[in-house]
């Protein structure tokens, strides 16, 4: 696969650039580009597969320059420090994403990740989802990966969503049930914003579908598809604050 790293700071580049040499032998780096405008000629002159990406450039995003592509047959991974909101943007997106320092198991997995992507031509339209959503705050769709496919969801159609061991069951009107690989906690944090409710360590949900407050068992929300959802002790008071306002 071949690839372009791109950083404002020559450092980080030369250390992704050692990491991949050593430890993913597939990727063949093309260019290391500190400069946004350098990085647009040459992903249209070149065509990498893969795109290393720093959120951060300067006084810039890497956004901008995603957004000024014609070429965007390519996959993309961010390497980023912790920046709230461009992380938050790419969850939404289900991009993969590794935070500095970079994690060598993490990067190989990224890099796996790509290459099944990239053989199977399982090429989907996560980029352009995160392009069309990232300029607003809380993005109004989530992309959930899946089995066999990213589904597309808009946030107001989840009911509520139950942890699944390491995985994630949404819930969403019409009867849709997605199964979907990544854990409760991370969409807990991503649909905080919109009003979401962790009501126990299993459940999060969603407040426009709760009907009542049943009394029983010490406290349980009731849906109004009349779906039960346990409220765990520790959560009650909390739960019981989120939810004064809506009723």
């Amino acid at each position: 696969m071949n690839s372009v790293l791109i950083d404002d700071e020559q450092a980080n580049i030369e250390n992704l650039r050692a990491l991949l040499t050593r430890h993913c032998p597939q990727v063949t780096v093309m260019a290391g580009i500190r400069t946004l405008e350098e990085a647009r000629v040459l992903i249209e002159q070149h065509r990498p597969d893969l795109l290393f990406l720093d959120i951060q450039m300067g006084d810039s995003t890497v956004f901008e320059l995603l957004q000024n592509l014609t070429f965007t047959d390519f996959e993309v991974i961010f390497v980023t420090a912790y920046d709230h909101y461009g992380i938050q943007a790419v969850k939404y997106a289900a991009l993969d994403y590794l935070l500095k320092p970079v994690d060598i198991q993490e990067l190989k997995a990224a890099v796996a990740k790509v290459e099944k992507k990239i053989a199977a031509q399982a090429r989907t339209s996560q980029l352009q989802f995160l392009l069309e959503n990232h300029t607003g705050l809380f993005p109004k769709k989530i992309a959930l990966p899946m089995h066999q496919e990213i589904r597309y969801v808009p946030v107001q159609d989840i009911i509520y969503c139950e942890a699944d061991n390491t995985y994630t069951s949404f819930y969403l009107q019409q009867g849709v049930h997605l199964l979907v690989s990544r854990p409760l906690k991370e969409y807990a944090d991503l649909l905080k914003p919109h009003g979401f409710i962790r009501t126990h360590q299993s459940y999060l949900v969603n407040p426009r579908f709760v009907k009542s407050w049943l009394k029983e068992d010490g406290g349980v929300l009731l849906l109004s598809t009349g779906k039960k959802i346990p409220v765990s002790k520790p959560n009650r008071e909390a739960v019981k604050r989120e939810l004064n306002p809506l009723f």
